[in-house]
C-alpha cells in the first residue's frame, strides 16, 4: 500500500450507497438492454423523438411570444421539427431502419475508400497496406449484412449499448464498495 492510498479520504456512507444503487440499476438497464437489443434502439429513437417534439413546440412558442427579427424562420423550422418528429413518433421502427441503413451505407462507402486507398497507396509500408484493406473489407461486409438487414444493425448497436452499460455499472458499484472520492485531477 503507498502513503498516498492510505491517506485518501473515503465517500461519505451515503454517497457510497448512491453509488451501489446507482450502478444496480445501470446493471438492471444493461441486463434489459442485452435482453431485447433491438428494441432499445428503437426505444432509444423515440425517445429522440419525443425530446425534438417538446424543442419544436419551445420553438413554435418563443416565435409567437418573443419578439425578434426571425420571429417566422422560428416559428418554420419549429414546425418542421415537430412535424418530423410527430411522423419519427408514429413509424419508431422504419425510422430506425432507415438511420441505420443511412449509417450502413455511411459505413460502406468507408470500407471501399478503405481498400481503394489499401490497394492505391504505394507508399505506405506492405503491412499497413493490408490492414487498411482488411479493415475496409469487414467494414462492406458489415455494412451490406447491416443494409440486408437493419433488425441485425439495431441488435448491435443495442448489444454495445448493454456491454457499456454493464461495465459503467460495475465500476459505479466497485467505486461504491471501495468508498473513494471521485478525483478530478490526478497527481
Amino acid at each position: 500500500m503507498s502513503s498516498s492510498s492510505l491517506s485518501e479520504p473515503k465517500s461519505p456512507g451515503w454517497m457510497r450507497a448512491v453509488q451501489i444503487g446507482l450502478g444496480i440499476i445501470a446493471v438492471i438497464i444493461s441486463i434489459a438492454v442485452l435482453v431485447s437489443p433491438a428494441l432499445t434502439v428503437v426505444l432509444l429513437v423515440r425517445i429522440v423523438a419525443i425530446i425534438l417534439l417538446i424543442v419544436g413546440i419551445e420553438k413554435v412558442l418563443s416565435g409567437i411570444f418573443i419578439p425578434s427579427k426571425s420571429r417566422w424562420g422560428t416559428i418554420g423550422l419549429g414546425i418542421i421539427v415537430i412535424i418530423l418528429s410527430i411522423i419519427v413518433l408514429s413509424f419508431p421502427v422504419g425510422t430506425t431502419a432507415f438511420l441505420i441503413i443511412l449509417l450502413a451505407i455511411a459505413l460502406l462507402i468507408d470500407g471501399i475508400a478503405r481498400v481503394i486507398h489499401g490497394i492505391t497507396d504505394k507508399t505506405g509500408r506492405s503491412w499497413s497496406r493490408m490492414f487498411r484493406i482488411a479493415a475496409g473489407v469487414i467494414a462492406i461486409v458489415l455494412a451490406l449484412v447491416i443494409i440486408a438487414s437493419p433488425a441485425i444493425g439495431a441488435a448491435l448497436v443495442g448489444i454495445l449499448l448493454g456491454i457499456a452499460l454493464l461495465i459503467i455499472g460495475i465500476e459505479i458499484i466497485a467505486r461504491g464498495i471501495a468508498g473513494r472520492k471521485i478525483s478530478l485531477t490526478r497527481s
